[in-house]
């Protein structure tokens, strides 16, 4: 497996290789940015000056890339002194590559945001002694590069040519604006046909487009970009989700805390957290006092001062706070994405403080509820272990975090996930496991994340009385089932295609009337009543359109139960409800007592079922 990754990994960056050469032979006097390999294809960026690329110029420079893939150039390797570097992006008029080589120079590193270090590293991978860089040449191309490459352009594969977009040099917005070329590439045919199908099949289920149908939220610019506003029908969603959550994280200990949205930032520079994301953070400046605050991007501070608040015994561990909480972060405009990428963030926040003992008990309990959870939710998961790399940017002693990932790891084993290791993926503060699961789609979505935290404790000075009489520091497990519930909530609409479950339907029932005859209202008006006094979501649709179309626009709107109400339900009280297909192989159902379907439906919802027990 790591063979085929490595070669599809090498296939799609010598892809990027292409396109830039083959933007090069279209306009010679291009400037160069970065070209990385991302999931499921590549980009390059480019300086083109008063050039503005269009989505209709990617068919001529594709044209262009597959003659230079028919030409089978081979890719080879030059290793050269920086000052040898330094010179060809002079001559050449690279200034973008002679800025990374000029960073290369002072101090070892490009940093280069959103980058993968493979694609600008150098020979010894950016480290502080940097004496030479690598080159790849192709035909009559050369670019900067560490590589890996495949052996000849004839080997790149199939590739598209998706769009273009405006990319800020670095990722700082203070820079110049390149023009970002978005490609696909893939072993085969098949796999790159079989991406673009679903891609396809992605647009109708775009979350953007099912929450303006559906009616679920919607973006005002007054409000602000990446500040969603959920409507009624939305925030059933929210509130279902969030609930469920709760009561899975109640089971096992949790108890509710509640914290402000804004505090100190010392707070943070405590945390260790702001010197690492504070540039990414809102802040806010008191007319009353000298104090800087700042708007809550995370609770796990919060939550360490509640505990810290009084003194504790081994005895009282482990202590479990939850708290469904809104956070912000500054993201920037041209990354803000329907629910996906927000700035108002909601949070089903979990921080547990326990003995080292009690971790494997601590963490097993999520484990079981995140399988259990997801499990009713339709999502099968697997387990990504994020630990650590030498990379120096992590907080803490070495040796902790050694324990700390023996202890996930030995948990991942008796537990039975179906889990991989990811290196370089573990927060600052610790490792942690990364539940996955692939959606409907085929997209590999990041869900619930337990992760061990043995350095903020010890930070904030926070301790317990063990049972010799001596103070030590807790461990601190953070938690949360859904994470971001926007970010959640944008997956999964699309996951279901907008077809909920009838336990998180934000319409469970819609009620059609025959006719506008009085006894008819009046009957669907008792229905209605009954449905909501059994906490039913349901709406009675009395318009004076007919029965088809109302029908039809129950199904639109993908509601779970619709029930036609005329003369022979009234006299019956027995209603033939209509199911959507999905929650049942049924093809016909039969009659039934009004009462005794509200009451199956009742059933439905408390027990969140995923079908339909008609």
């Amino acid at each position: 497996m790591a063979d085929i990754e490595n070669r599809l990994y090498a296939m799609r960056h010598s892809a990027a290789h292409v396109l830039a050469t083959a933007v090069k032979h279209l306009h010679p006097e291009v400037k160069l940015g970065v070209g990385p390999v991302v999931e499921n294809g590549f980009y390059y960026d480019f300086d083109l000056g008063d050039v503005v690329l269009s989505e209709d110029d990617l068919p001529k420079i594709e044209a262009e890339m597959a003659k230079i893939i028919s030409a089978n150039q081979q890719f080879v390797k030059d290793i050269v002194s920086l000052d040898e570097a330094v010179k060809w992006a002079h001559e050449n008029n690279q200034p973008y590559k002679l800025e990374l080589l000029n960073d290369l120079k002072r101090s070892g590193t490009t940093d280069v945001k959103d980058i993968d270090s493979d694609v600008l590293g150098t020979e010894n991978g950016g480290s502080s002694a940097v004496d030479t860089v690598s080159f790849y040449t192709n035909g009559d191309f050369k670019d900067l590069c560490r590589g890996p490459h495949v052996e000849s352009t004839g080997e790149v594969g199939p590739f598209k040519l998706m769009r273009v977009s405006g990319a800020y040099w670095r990722g700082n917005e203070k820079n110049k604006q390149l023009q970002r070329v978005y490609g696909l590439a893939y072993e085969t045919k098949d796999e790159l046909d079989n991406y673009l199908k679903a891609a396809e099949q992605a647009k109708m289920y775009d979350h953007r487009k099912l929450g303006q149908e559906l009616d679920l939220f919607v973006i005002s610019p007054l409000v602000g970009s990446g500040l969603p506003l959920f409507t009624p029908r939305g925030t059933v969603l929210r509130q279902e989700l969030s609930r469920f959550s709760e009561e899975m994280r109640a089971r096992v200990g949790c108890e509710f805390v509640w914290t402000p949205h804004i505090a100190k930032q010392e707070l943070y520079e405590t945390s260790g957290h702001w010197a690492k994301f504070g540039d990414e953070w809102l802040t806010v400046t008191s007319k009353e006092t000298k104090d800087r605050l700042v708007m809550k991007p995370m609770s796990c501070p919060h939550h360490q001062q509640i505990y810290g608040s009084r003194k504790r015994s081994y005895r009282d561990l482990p202590i479990k706070y939850m708290e469904t909480a809104t956070v912000y972060r500054d993201e920037k405009a041209g990354e803000l994405l329907g629910l996906s990428r927000v700035r108002s963030i909601t949070q089903d926040d979990t921080h547990i403080f326990c003995t080292p003992d009690q971790i494997n008990e601590v963490i097993g309990s999520l484990v079981d509820i995140t399988k259990e959870f997801y499990s009713l939710l339709g999502l099968e998961v697997r387990a990504r272990l994020s630990l650590r790399d030498n990379n120096g940017a992590y907080l803490g002693d070495k040796d902790l975090w050694d324990k700390a990932q023996t202890i996930l790891k030995s948990i991942a084993d008796e537990k039975q996930l179906n889990y991989f290791v990811a290196e370089g993926e573990a927060a600052f503060y610790g490792p942690k496991i990364d539940f996955m699961a692939t959606d409907a789609l085929g997209r590999e979505l990041q869900l619930a994340t337990p992760q061990l935290d043995f350095v903020q404790p010890e930070r904030f000075g926070l301790s317990y009385t063990d049972q010799d009489g001596s103070e030590k520091t807790p461990v601190m497990v953070h938690f949360a089932m859904l994470g971001s519930i926007e970010r959640f909530l944008s997956a999964y609409i699309e996951h279901v295609m907008g077809k909920f479950p009838v336990w998180l339907a934000p319409e469970q029932i819609r009620i059609v009337t025959l006719n506008q005859t009085e006894a008819i209202k009046q009957y669907a008006s008792e229905v209605l009543k009954k449905a909501k006094e059994k906490g039913l979501r349901a709406i009675v649709d009395n318009d004076n359109e007919s029965v088809g179309k109302k029908v039809r626009q129950a199904e639109v709107m993908k509601v779970p139960y619709c029930i036609v109400i005329g003369p022979k339900e009234v006299e019956t009280t027995k209603v033939a409800p209509r199911v959507r297909q999905d929650l049942t192989d049924k093809k016909d159902i039969i009659a039934i007592d009004i009462d005794r379907f509200l009451d199956l439906v009742q059933k439905e919802y408390t027990n969140r079922a995923v079908k339909s027990s008609l």
